[in-house]
């Protein structure tokens, strides 16, 4: 009995003592570990420095390129893009039954005319925060309705202020305040090769997410005299290699700090092709402020001057009789009394080689530059008579002044 006893005192004592040590064990071994950063094979202290800090530059670099993204260019479209609007207009356009004109069909059915809508589509310009919106007269000179489309996805009508055909101009109207708008630029000022940007709704893409299309490049060339289209004239064009398509018509052409410094009026497409080839043409916004000045206050621009001159292209035959150097300019032929050309002190036989900044090459580029001007303008005329340069100062003024 008494060796069972000493057996069980025994087992108990071990017991405890196991117990203590498992105890002991454990708490020792799960203390709390300081984190270890995993090294490489043969890595030290320092490489996992050298890691870190290389990490941190790369990530620096990122977004520094990330940043760099947000150019002048990009700052300028975000800026800008909410003053460019869709176009839609309405047009009546009359139709004559080609039998009308057989005698024996008129006879009987009369001269049968109809009327048809046709929709056609451009692009404008918000040039001042009461509602203004600039755009090419043939965009919008004939509509009978015209719809702009914001870029927030309203559309409002818009009433014609005045249009002019001659210069392709048409100011709009829509009655919203508080609006985004183009600063108006200055032509004079640009830079051939700067950058330029070309915003507008191209084939009506403007209607896909109310957002317009921009095309990016350079100023190719200024004073580009197009001559005449349409009954349109196109004298000191904006030549730009920014892309420019059908429905571009009256968009923005702005510089690289989002001032208008054009309209985007017409491309140039090759033989064959009838997408841009890179050769698109502007309108030049000092040409623009002066005509929707006159359009504000008269609703058109007044022509009706007359300069009281005949005038001819220089041929081979009259250069040599007139020992010019060459053909370039007009001779004049008759100067009617009291006309404004006789005021000027212009004879006949004079040789017109320059009106302003406008160099006359044949009949056709003088008739082309008149167009430019406005009634009680005064131009400056750079003649030759007797082979010697003159200047003389020619008012145009009407005929019953």
């Amino acid at each position: 009995m008494n060796k069972s006893k000493a057996v069980i005192l025994s087992s108990f004592t071990t017991l405890i003592i196991a117990a203590a040590t498992f105890s002991y064990i454990y708490f020792n071994t799960n203390k709390a570990v300081p984190h270890i950063e995993p090294v490489l094979e043969g890595q030290s202290d320092f490489s996992v420095i050298q890691s870190r800090d290389l990490f941190q530059e790369n990530q620096e670099a990122n977004d520094e390129i990330s940043n760099s993204r947000h150019n002048i260019i990009t700052k300028t479209v975000k800026r800008i893009s909410p003053a460019i609007v869709g176009i839609n207009v309405t047009e009546i356009r009359q139709y004559r039954n080609p039998w009308s004109m057989d005698p024996f069909w008129r006879q009987f059915f009369g001269d049968q005319v109809y009327n048809r809508e046709i929709q056609g589509l451009g692009s404008g310009t918000i040039i001042s925060k009461d509602g203004y919106i600039l755009t090419n007269d043939h965009v919008a000179g004939n509509g009978v309705k015209i719809i702009i489309t914001m870029t927030d996805g309203t559309q409002h009508e818009a009433k014609i202020i005045g249009t002019d055909q001659t210069s392709d101009i048409t100011l709009l109207k829509i009655d919203v305040d508080n609006l985004p708008f183009v600063e108006l630029g200055d032509s004079d000022d640009i830079m051939i090769g700067e950058w330029v940007i070309a915003l507008g709704n191209p084939f009506g893409l403007f209607a896909v997410n109310d957002k317009p299309t921009v095309t990016v490049g350079v100023i190719s060339a200024t004073g580009m005299n197009l001559g005449a289209k349409e009954n349109r004239y196109y004298l000191s064009m904006l030549q730009t290699d920014a892309a420019i398509n059908s429905g571009n018509s009256g968009g923005a052409l702005v510089n690289s700090v989002g001032q208008l410094i054009g309209m985007n009026t017409l491309i140039y497409t090759a033989q064959g092709s009838s997408g841009n080839v890179g050769v698109g043409f502007a309108i030049p916004v000092n040409k623009i402020k002066r005509i929707i000045n006159e359009l504000k206050r008269k609703g058109k621009v007044d022509r009706d001057f007359w300069t009281g001159l005949r005038v001819q292209t220089i041929d081979d035959g009259i250069a040599k009789y007139y020992n010019l150097k060459n053909t370039r300019g007009v001779i004049i032929t008759n100067v009617e009394a009291g006309s404004p050309a006789d005021k000027a002190g212009l004879e006949t036989t004079d040789v017109i080689k320059k009106v302003n900044d406008f160099n006359v090459s044949d009949y056709n580029s003088m008739a082309n530059i008149l167009q430019e001007f406005m009634t009680n303008d005064v131009l400056n005329m750079k003649i030759i008579r007797n082979n010697k340069e003159l200047n003389l100062k020619m008012k145009l003024e009407r005929r019953n002044d």
